[in-house]
């Protein structure tokens, strides 16, 4: 009876401005004696491991810093889209990106986490999530390190006023 052994590897690196890439490499084998399958699985993993290192140290390009921020034709510029938003190469509010850059700071979070939290929830880095998703990663930033000032009142979000509905 042939085991069918399936082994993965995936490394990603965080690199300047939000980036970051990553490289995998899946195989699949069949076993004809399940007996070395501790010894088959340590050999696949060595191999994968070492192939995955050799091939993620050619970064290609790495955006340097400010890359996206640059005027174009008196206007700031999302490049990656060509949209204008006042704010650079973030595609959401500019508003939006003051506040995750605060929270980021008075937390003292690690970039490369915050980064890592975004595409884990969208797909996509910071820089790159609208205004929906990137409402979203604020929400999530509040849920997990803002919680403690959050019970009596929201340190990020501006209260809004209390309209009467005109009943007496």
């Amino acid at each position: 009876m042939a085991v069918k052994l399936i082994a993965n590897y995936s490394k990603r690196l965080g690199l300047p401005g939000y980036s970051s890439h990553q490289f995998s490499i899946s195989v699949e084998t069949e076993l004809l004696n399940v007996d070395n399958v501790a010894g088959e699985s340590e050999r696949l993993y060595s191999l994968l491991q070492k192939s995955v290192d050799e091939q993620i140290q050619n970064a290609g390009f790495v955006p340097p810093d400010g890359y996206g921020k640059e005027p174009v034709n008196g206007n700031r510029r999302d490049q990656a889209t060509g949209g204008s938003n006042g704010n650079g190469a973030w595609r959401c509010s500019e508003k939006q990106q003051n506040l995750i850059e605060k929270i980021v700071q008075e937390h003292n979070l690690d970039k490369r986490e915050v980064e890592n939290l975004a595409v884990e929830m969208f797909g996509t880095g910071v820089r790159q999530l609208d205004k929906l998703q990137a409402s979203g990663l604020i929400d999530e930033l509040i849920d997990r390190y803002g919680k403690d000032r959050r019970q009596t009142r929201r340190p990020y979000r501006r209260e809004r006023p209390r309209v009467s509905g005109g009943r007496e």
